[in-house]
This record gives C-alpha cells, structure tokens and sequence, in this order.
C-alpha cells in the first residue's frame, strides 16, 4: 500500500525540520565559528598543560589516579546519554566536539582564569567569611554556564541543521557539561594531593572520586542540558520559539548551580541542615530535569509521528508501536505490557527506531538500506 501525498509531504518537512540523517563536518576553513572553536581548545590545551606541568611529575599518582577513576566513571554516563539520545539522535562525532569544549576550553579557557578573578572580586567586596559561604555560587553559574553554552553557540554555527530543538540544546548541553565535569573532576584530584603536599595521594584521589562522582549526578551534565534546552527555547530555531520559557529554564539552572556550590552557607553550620539539604536540593534539581526533558522533546516526538506516518499507512508499523517509538517512558511500558514480553518489545522497538533513522537519512527515499530495515522490522514482530 503507497502512502498518501500528503503523509509524504509531512515526512519530509519533518526530515528536513529536524535534519536528521544529515552529516556533521568538523573542518570548515570557511567558518567562523570553527576557528572561535579551535581558538578556545587550543587555548585551553596551552592553559592546562601550564597548570598541570609544574607539579606532574611529583603529583602523577595523584594525576594518574584522576584520569583513571574518572576515565572509569564517564563510561555509565555516555551509556546514559545514548540510551537518551533516541529522537532524532545526533551524529557521535558532534556530541564528541561538544564533550571536548565543554572539557577543555570552557573548563581552561574560560573558567578557570575568570572564576579566579571574580572571587577575588567576592573577597575585596564582601570580606573573608562572605566569600566563603557565598562566593563559589555567585561565580560559577555566571562564569562556567555561560562558557559551556558558548560550545552549544559554536555547534549551531558549525552544523545549523542538525542543532534544531530544545531536545538538541538538552542532549548537546549534557555532553558538553559532561566534559565539564570529568575535567574538572580531574582538576579537583590534583588540587586534593597539593594540598596535603602529595601524601597519600592515591587514597586521596580515591576519596576525592568518591565525593565528587556522588555529587556528579545532580552536578555539570545536568545544569548544561537544563541551561542549553532553555537557550534553544529562547532561539526558537525550529519554530517552538517559548522565551519566557526558555529565560525561566536558564535561571533555574544557574540557581540549582549556585545552590549545589553555596551548600556551606546556606546550611549556615548546622549539621542536620548539611545532610538534609543536599538530598533536597538534588530532589529538586531531578524533578526539574525531567520536567525540562519532557517539555524539550514534544517537537522530536512530533518528528518522529510524521517521519513514520506513512509506515503506519502501509502496515509496517503499528499504531501502539509508534506510540512506543515516538513516546516517553510509560508509553514503551505500555507497549511491553501489550506484547507481554519485554525483550521482544525492546527488540521491536529498536527496529522501528532504526528504520526511522534509515529514512532520515535516505531522505524519505527507498533505498536499498530503509528495505532491509523494513525487512527487519517485519522479521522482529512475526517472530
């Protein structure tokens, strides 16, 4: 059975909405923002290698120790934010660009020498004691949300069409805040052993991996993809133009950020405050990431529904598998409970993912690639 025209039609606005299938080139000699790119990483490659050189050679356990556990703990992360990279996912090679601004230059570049600076501002303003309890969350989320959005700022310039949604701004601004954390995570280890004047420094390091990979949970990753979902609401680039929305989102991530860093101070040097706040803050933090997830993905979800329209019309994909494919959470649990078996369901939906995907990049065409996807799907739900 052939698709209606219209279905066609709105399957390739989609296509073309969303720029799904289309490649991401890094080198682009005629690009201005792949220079500002190469000028910040470059920049932050020279400021790293200076802070870490004068102190490698004594501290390298403490260095190795911070490169290893954290090289360790960024494997569950990626595992994470593949699993949510699923709505018109974005190509490895541009998620790896941004992990790699947000690591390198708006950790070295950026971060590091305006941070120094503006707590020292703190300190002549509000005195020892003020910068203290207040200055870290004062700083950080001005300095450090800014210098990772710049990443996201870089990536629109180098690939416009596949930087579109809010749910890009989401997914993109995790990988970036990501890279943020395992480098500063790093940095932290390293800062721990001079500290002590390198004793014990692969205990140190341990203890420090510890600290900061329970706080990573509600830490960079997630006030990056908040911050970067807001920006792209403000910038309405693929017609869900929400800036209200998107201003609310920003500061929302900033206050979460300034909250997490200013914990000292706003437990105000109770005990039951520093355990209770914590756990608190982090509530709220999760409860607004996924509210931001959700809200961020409707314009994907809507791609996705038109993308396979026409599938469904032909009977190569059913109503409750696209609800499951296009859905959340609790529509692919629906669907496991209507199939009754929970590895099959997964299997089927990943096949009807991947045929999405092959006609994204096939251009809604009928090439060789989208037949055995068809074939496959087929294959999968009669088995």
């Amino acid at each position: 059975m052939t698709a209606t025209p219209e279905l066609k039609v709105a399957q390739q606005q989609a296509i073309h909405a969303s720029g799904w299938g289309q490649p991401f080139r890094f080198l682009q000699p005629h690009n201005l923002a792949f220079w500002v790119y190469l000028l910040g990483v470059g920049g932050g490659t020279l400021t790293m290698l200076q802070y870490f050189s004068s102190g490698a050679e004594f501290y390298s356990s403490a260095l190795t120790g911070g490169i290893v556990l954290f090289g360790l703990y960024l494997v569950p992360w990626l595992l994470l934010l593949r699993h949510q990279n699923r709505f018109t996912a974005q190509p490895a090679s541009l998620l790896a660009t941004g992990f790699i601004w947000g690591g390198i230059a708006a950790t070295f570049w950026i971060a590091l020498p305006a941070n120094n600076a503006l707590l020292a501002i703190w300190t002549k303003v509000g005195g020892t004691s003020f910068a203290q309890n207040w200055a870290a969350g004062l700083t950080a989320p001005i300095n450090e949300e800014f210098a990772k959005a710049i990443g996201l700022v870089l990536l629109i310039g180098l690939a416009p069409r596949l930087v579109r949604s809010a749910y890009d701004g989401f997914i993109i601004g995790a990988y970036i805040g990501l890279g943020f954390q395992v480098f500063e995570d790093v940095l932290y280890v390293y800062n721990g052993a001079t500290q002590v004047y390198g004793v014990d420094q692969l205990g140190s390091s341990l203890k420090m991996f510890l600290i900061r990979g329970a706080a990573g949970i509600v830490s960079h990753a997630l006030f990056s993809a908040i911050f970067c979902a807001g920006l792209m609401w403000i910038l309405g680039r693929s017609g869900e133009r929400k800036i209200l929305r998107g201003v609310l989102t920003l500061l929302a991530a900033m206050i979460f950020h300034g909250a997490w860093d200013d914990m000292s101070g706003l437990s105000n040097g109770s005990a039951l405050r520093s355990i209770v706040f914590p756990f608190l803050i982090a509530l709220i933090e999760l409860s607004a990431l996924f509210y931001v997830l959700r809200h961020a993905a409707r314009q994907e979800r809507s791609w996705i529904r038109e993308l396979l329209a026409p599938e469904v019309e032909s009977g190569i994909v059913d109503p409750p598998l696209l609800d499951a494919v296009s859905g959340l959470r609790a529509d692919r649990k629906k669907y496991r409970k209507l199939l009754r078996n929970r590895a099959r369901a997964r299997h089927t939906i990943e096949a009807a993912s991947d045929l999405a995907r092959e006609i994204a990049k096939a251009d809604g065409a009928d090439t060789r690639r989208v037949d055995h996807a068809r074939s496959e799907l087929r294959r999968v739900r009669e088995t």
